[in-house]
């Protein structure tokens, strides 16, 4: 597995912002009730995915953990940055720690509702977040549907060549670059973003995307079931709709990658146990078999000589694929990330 290590210079923190209020950051979460955080209570709520992705990280994460510490686990999902902020100003708790993309990582530390960390290896902390591990964002097609499908965004955004529906997801850090791609920008001139021309490019797709997805596994499902031709799709869910047999292709070419970082909710009691827990996650071994068995690429370098080649290959990391793709750049994003995703949501509701 090749070395893949994160560029601390890339990842100057940005300027202090403000914060939008958290009831107009997300749809509603589908949360269990809440609880009042005890510190006493040796047990760490994580907020997670759910399906595939909770499935690795129970195997080779959480079980692991209790068994080493007796801290017990309980999950909750899906992964809700409005329900973190939520839980923060009203101090009453449903989960500790959870996992955010670099988008929303920017602004929950803005924000002030997660906790300070430090970095369990070097080079792994980036605003208050603990880097874990990479995935990427490709295009996908069905293949009963388009033989030979679209290997650049521009493609993805030409109806007429590649007529059928089309999928993206409601998650505006990642589709705004997306749209600046297909809109003839290259990566190199992708940063700072150019906020307007991407609106209009999306404007030109708008009417032809049937679902704008909000979890992996309605992704996963709307492509295996056949609802749309084309999507946006976490590598990761690709493999996933693939594995169960549906006729499907995709392609790493102009592939994004975010990096997924673990992140304790401000003020938890179980603030402590919680920076165990992420230690233990992103340590070499624990992380390197996550992501073999999730397929994302692992973040902290040690982790790599758990991985053999024939892993690695299927991991966005691997020199490969990593050659093909583009890294988002959250610390140069060309405004307020928030502000960014507050307009994504007033134009799709326009």
């Amino acid at each position: 597995m090749p070395k893949f290590t994160l560029d601390p210079a890339s990842l100057m923190t940005p300027s202090r912002r403000t914060f939008l209020k958290a009831t107009g950051l997300a749809a509603a979460s589908t949360l269990a009730a809440p609880y009042v955080a005890r510190a006493e209570d040796n047990v760490l709520y994580i907020n997670t995915w759910g399906g595939p992705w909770d499935e690795a990280a129970r195997a080779h994460l959480f079980d692991p953990f209790t068994a080493e510490t007796g801290i017990k686990i309980q999950t909750l999902s899906p992964v809700s940055f409005a329900k973190l902020a939520q839980q923060v100003h009203t101090g009453t708790y449903e989960f500790d720690i959870t996992t955010l993309g670099g988008g929303e990582l920017v602004r929950a530390n803005e924000a002030g509702i997660i906790e300070d960390l430090e970095a369990p290896y070097e080079g792994g902390l980036f605003e208050n977040g603990v880097a874990s591990h990479a995935f990427a964002t490709v295009m996908a097609w069905r293949t009963d549907k388009i033989k030979e499908g679209p290997k650049t965004w521009a493609e993805f955004w030409d109806v007429e060549r590649f007529p059928g529906g089309r999928s993206l997801q409601r998650y505006a850090a990642r589709v705004l670059p997306i749209a600046l791609l297909a809109d003839g920008v290259e990566v190199k001139d992708l940063y700072p973003l150019d906020l307007d021309r991407a609106f209009e490019s999306l404007d030109r797709i708008k009417d032809h995307v049937r679902v704008w997805w909000t979890a992996g596994a309605q992704s996963t499902q709307i492509l295996r079931d056949g609802e749309v031709d084309l999507i946006g799709i976490w590598h990761a869910r690709f493999f996933e709709a693939e594995k169960a047999g549906a006729p499907v292709a995709m392609t790493w070419n102009q592939g994004e990658i975010d990096r997924a970082y673990w992140v304790v909710a401000k003020d938890t009691p179980n603030a402590e146990n919680a920076k165990k827990f992420i230690a233990f996650a992103t340590s070499a071994k624990p992380l390197a078999e996550f992501v073999m068995q999730a397929d994302y690429g692992a973040l902290n370098p040690a982790s790599n000589e758990f991985i053999p080649a024939e892993a690695a290959a299927r991991m966005p990391t691997a020199p490969a694929n990593y050659s093909q793709t583009f890294e988002q750049d959250m610390a140069n994003f060309g405004g307020d990330p928030a502000e960014a995703s507050e307009r994504f949501e007033e134009w799709l509701a326009s």
